[in-house]
């Protein structure tokens, strides 16, 4: 259950803790095998990340990534159901649209339960995760709704302080510089929000959160739906135009001490400075190194040429 706490971030923002809402999205059948499979046929393959994230004793993190390969939809969804793979079907509104606009109808009514929030954009993702799968401790530049269909997963919400969220690696993961995993200890845990989530809840969280996941022995699958607002929109383009100041030896001021008028001016800044490459990603491409495979150890097989 969740307790009463005090805000938890030093972002402003109308969603102030984490809070779970109901959704309709398991009664349209979108979790079921045939659906998974059938969706699994048709996605563009250039939309799949597939990840395989390995842990020390201390809960530091290596990961691993994998091709689409050649497996029917069928074979790859047993392949997932099997292993300790993390799937993300990437632009869930175009590559399935009818989940999509389900999705949106849901947004819809749980944005109206917190005054002030108004998306301007959305993008989703559709996560397909073996029941062993965890993902390690990370942030999202974007505020997300984490819309869960099937199995049971369990999320750690971090405050979003300087000492659980430091800014300078906030300014790396929008700059593309880096991955979104973040630095942790596991006395983090102790001042996490622990929320289980079942069929048919739907999670929400504050902006920048820094959170991790993982599964409880089944397999799981869920819509994560990522949302920009006007004031997150600003701060990230502040974020990247920090990342850029600093990678020229200049020492700017973190976001949390600017004034409205001074996120925007380094809003607009950014839009100029991403023109002309201010920051070229670093995470342009990613060695692949297995592809799924029914019975293999984890789920992951060797890579074969195309």
């Amino acid at each position: 259950m969740l307790q009463a706490v005090t805000d938890r971030t030093r972002y402003p923002g109308p969603i102030r803790q984490a809070a779970i809402h109901p959704h309709r999205l398991v009664q349209q059948g979108f979790a079921e095998d045939q659906a998974l499979a059938d969706v699994l046929d048709r996605y563009p393959a250039d939309l799949f990340d597939i990840n395989l994230y390995d842990y020390d004793d201390e809960g530091q993190v290596s990961l691993r990534t994998g091709a689409r390969g050649r497996l029917s939809g069928a074979d790859l969804l047993t392949a997932i159901q099997q292993g300790r793979l993390w799937v993300n079907l990437r632009s869930v509104e175009k590559g399935w649209p009818e989940l999509w606009a389900a999705a949106m109808d849901e947004f819809a009514r749980i944005q109206s339960a917190y005054p002030g929030m108004k998306a301007v954009t959305n993008a989703g993702q559709l996560i397909l995760s073996s029941p062993a799968a965890k993902v390690p401790y990370h942030f999202d530049p974007a505020g997300v709704v984490l819309f869960h269909m099937r199995g049971r997963k369990r999320l750690w919400i971090y405050p979003g302080d300087e000492a659980h969220l430091p800014e300078r690696n906030m300014e790396q993961v929008v700059a593309r510089q880096t991955t979104e995993e973040l630095p942790y200890v596991r006395a983090f845990d102790g001042e996490a929000q622990v929320m289980d989530l079942e069929p048919g809840e739907a999670l929400t969280w504050p902006l920048y959160a820094p959170h991790r996941v993982e599964n409880l022995d089944r397999f799981c699958v869920s819509l994560s739906m990522d949302f920009q607002t006007w004031p997150s929109r600003l701060r990230n383009g502040a974020l990247y135009t920090n990342a850029v100041l600093r990678s020229r030896g200049q020492r700017p001021r973190f976001t949390d001490r600017m004034t409205q008028p001074e996120l925007a001016a380094r809003w607009a800044a950014s839009l100029a400075l991403r023109r002309v490459g201010g920051l070229k990603s670093k995470l342009v491409h990613f060695e692949r190194d297995f592809e799924p495979q029914v019975g293999a150890a984890d789920g992951a097989g060797a890579l074969r040429a195309t």
